[in-house]
């Protein structure tokens, strides 16, 4: 009902509209446990009201409280704070939100495998002793590649290594390389340029649209995550925050659950993207 307030005990509040009209007195109440009589006593001005005999009270019980939902982005308070005071990095926001959501066992996919940290965070999160989770890692750059698979090597163990997948194709083109019907539960995105690398060479607002509408047909799993870093430092780089934004804005909010972490007054920090579907 529009227009309710919330009590202390969590019922709505009294929008009640009284009308004194000779002996009529009538109360609207939102909820029937809080209904008063409709109707009064007639009143006799000429005679004293007693009040000597104690009034009847009524015992109400607080309904239950339910517990909080367990959101993915409940736990990151500290890093998060972090972040907005700039003393930690969006990567590290990201990995621990990516912690809330992924599982061992899982499929994820790192669709910029840049210097490789994103993609060695991601087998960490899947690895298991069933050797069920993968990690599916995409750039079109070689030096990328050959930075990834050299971190890689010098960091997991031999089955470690073999849950990871690397394909030089673009980050549009990542239903290629997960299995169809895959249930995927993350997929993430840095967009800009590689660290290090040739600043020439960038993500475009074109193929990271058709990126993000083939992360959204390969996210199956339920809960599952689109993850983004936006690097807007550099020409080129708030189109493509715009294309992100307006990518987020037409999902359906009964299906997804976004938000974005922005620093106003530092207009060259990294935005922090997160599309969850429920």
């Amino acid at each position: 009902m529009s227009g309710l307030r919330r009590c202390c005990y969590g019922f709505p509040s009294l929008h009640c509209f009284a009308t004194v009209h000779k002996t009529l007195i009538s109360y609207r109440c939102s909820d029937s446990r809080l209904l008063l009589p409709t109707t009064a006593s007639p009143l006799n001005f000429r005679r004293p009201i007693s009040v000597s005999a104690p009034l009847k009270k009524r015992s109400f019980s607080a309904p239950a409280i339910a517990p909080a939902v367990d959101y993915p982005l409940s736990g990151v308070d500290d890093v998060l704070v972090g972040y907005l005071s700039g003393k930690k990095k969006a990567t590290e926001v990201a990995h621990l939100v990516w912690r809330r959501v992924v599982q061992p066992g899982d499929t994820v996919v790192d669709a910029t495998c840049g210097n490789g940290h994103d993609t060695l965070e991601m087998v960490k999160m899947v690895a298991d002793e069933s050797g069920r989770g993968r990690v599916y890692g995409l750039d079109i750059q070689k030096d990328a590649l050959d930075t990834t698979s050299s971190l890689l090597n010098e960091s997991l163990s031999p089955r470690e290594r073999a849950l990871v997948k690397l394909s030089g194709i673009c980050h549009s083109r990542m239903e290629e390389i997960v299995p169809e019907n895959s249930p995927v539960r993350l997929v993430a995105f840095n967009l800009g340029y590689l660290p290090g690398g040739n600043k020439n060479i960038i993500t475009v607002p074109q193929t990271t649209r058709l990126a993000l509408d083939a992360a959204k047909r390969i996210l199956l799993a339920p809960g599952g995550l689109i993850s983004l870093v936006v690097y807007v430092g550099h020409p080129g780089g708030r189109d493509e925050l715009e294309a992100v934004e307006g990518f987020a804005s037409g999902l359906p909010a009964d299906e997804w659950s976004c938000c974005k972490f922005q620093m106003l007054n530092r207009p060259s920090a990294p935005v922090l993207v997160f599309l969850f579907k429920r």
